[in-house]
């Protein structure tokens, strides 16, 4: 038997032991205490099976209120985004073409693949735009195997669009709206590359290859597209930066979605903190947050976790996580989860063994208070930039740095120089459909409903120029912070943030337990 097998065999009769039945009662099995902790409560009967290929709030009252099209957003918000976007165009012939995968927020929150939307703005009617989405018809045998379809009749009604037809008659409406207008073309589809219709990630006949319109369908719509370019390349636009500036600014539904996802995510920070204890890999604290976000009704995580112990930390996007945690280390998690279409984004770092040691209260502090100071500057009357956060992130981490001996050994002192290499990241990024919604926002000033994450955090590299207590020690700390005009609203404040907190939900003194 091989080193290295030992090994492994040995790590996992330690997870076994751990978990093992008691000499003297059956009742402390882990499994009994899942069973207890995840008690199914009562919830109003569904109607089965579904009807739609979504949730509807027939098939689930549980996720669904009346009128909604996805959880916690109406049918009529959705049709509200769509005119805001078309009454912002400028052309008066403007035509929108949104595909699948790309509009979740504009095209009425059809989640069906396959599928696309497009908008005409019509200046001359009460609505001012013309709404038609395209998607898979009913197809009995097919659903037989991929699920229910939502279908061309039952989806008007739904969704509040204009009208719907197959998905296979795009290109031909695609031709005919494009032949009687001259307007602006908007689309999230392929755009020209090199002077030639192509892209080589995503082209239209990969994007509608899956929908079953066999091999002439694709070369359909490269025609079309390919006949616009060539004809007015100047009229094709992006519609993404028109969009993500709609999306800047959070509705208040939204914002009550992204505050549950803080929540329950933070909720998942507090129970991971006490699940950690030495001896335990990275690997299972990632999981067990997973599994917390999963239990309380999140669709996936919002990105790869980081569980980065000890010196691991030392790396930003450290997402191995397979390393066994330590006496004495500290772990940096940065993990979120995906709630309602809607991303969270939070960073803890805790001691394994559940108390700081006091260089690593020390360190933990200076990161801790420049957090502080950056969330209360995230108002709208304070006028300030992402830019100006990050500039007031490093010099009030600078000063606090100081103060714990950084930079004393120095002819120059803690120079900017020396921040580079302890804090080289961004303080801060939008956030909420998509984890990092746009970096052109950077130098825009914050609005009220803009989320943004406010982020610091601190890296020190063995280096003699740096205190020896701190060596290899990585601290960040990130909330979600939502802007109002006079004050800021962290959204994941259930995840402990102060030293006493954080010691006390490790030690299991405040009432959270791991489950």
């Amino acid at each position: 038997m091989s080193a290295k097998t030992a090994a492994t065999l040995l790590y996992r009769s330690k997870i076994v032991s751990r978990i093992s039945l008691s000499s003297t009662s059956s009742s402390k099995l882990p499994i009994r205490r899942y069973s207890q902790a995840v008690r199914t409560p009562s919830l109003p009967k569904s109607l089965k099976p579904a009807t739609h290929g979504q949730p509807t709030h027939r098939t689930h009252p549980h996720l669904l209120k009346a009128n909604e099209i996805t959880p916690g957003i109406t049918k009529n918000e959705y049709m509200q985004r769509r005119k805001k976007l078309m009454d912002n165009l400028s052309d008066d012939n403007a035509v929108v073409v949104c595909l699948a995968g790309n509009v979740k927020y504009a095209s009425g929150g059809f989640n069906e693949p396959e599928s696309a939307l497009i908008l005409e703005k019509t200046p001359s009617t009460p609505k001012g735009h013309k709404s038609t989405l395209f998607l898979r018809p009913k197809n009995p045998r097919q659903e037989l195997w991929d699920g229910t379809r939502t279908g061309v009749d039952a989806a008007p009604e739904f969704l509040g669009v204009d009208q719907v037809l197959p998905i296979t008659e795009l290109p031909t409406y695609l031709q005919s709206v494009l032949a009687e207008t001259e307007g602006d073309l908007y689309t999230s589809g392929p755009q020209q590359d090199s002077g030639k219709y192509k892209s080589k990630r995503r082209t239209w006949s990969n994007i509608f290859k899956p929908a079953g319109l066999g091999s002439s369908g694709p070369t359909t719509y490269d025609s079309v597209m390919s006949e616009v370019y060539a004809k007015r390349p100047r009229s094709v636009r992006q519609l993404a930066p028109v969009v993500l500036e709609m999306r800047s600014v959070k509705s208040e539904a939204e914002q009550r979605v992204m505050k549950l996802a803080g929540q329950l995510s933070g909720t998942a920070h507090a129970k991971t903190m006490k699940f950690t204890e030495p001896g335990r890999s990275e690997a299972d604290l990632a999981a067990h947050f997973e599994y917390i976000c999963a239990l309380g009704g999140a669709e996936r995580p919002a990105y790869v976790p980081v569980v980065a112990s000890g010196s691991n930390a030392l790396m930003i996007h450290y997402t191995a996580n397979n390393q066994v945690m330590e006496e004495g280390e500290m772990v940096l998690m940065d993990a979120g989860c995906e709630l309602h279409g809607y991303a969270s984004d939070i960073t803890r770092t805790w001691p394994v063994s559940g108390t700081f040691t006091q260089p690593q209260k020390d360190l933990y502090t200076a990161v801790l208070n420049t957090l502080k100071t950056c969330t209360e500057m995230c108002t709208e009357e304070n006028g300030v930039s992402l830019f100006d956060l990050h500039r007031q992130s490093v010099e009030t981490l600078r000063e606090e740095l100081k103060q714990i001996g950084f930079g004393s050994g120095s002819a120059f002192g803690l120079t900017l120089g020396d921040m580079d290499r302890l804090y080289p990241h961004f303080v801060s990024h939008a956030i909420g459909v998509d984890l990092h919604e746009s970096g052109e926002m950077r130098a825009r000033k914050l609005e009220d409903g803009m989320v943004v994450t406010i982020e610091p955090g601190i890296y020190v590299p063995p280096d003699p120029m740096f205190p020896k207590a701190f060596h290899n020690m990585g601290i960040r700390l990130e909330d979600d912070i939502l802007v109002k005009r006079n004050h800021a609203v962290r959204l994941t404040a259930n995840a402990p943030l102060e030293i006493a907190d954080v010691e006390g939900t490790c030690q299991g003194l405040l009432g959270v337990g791991p489950y």
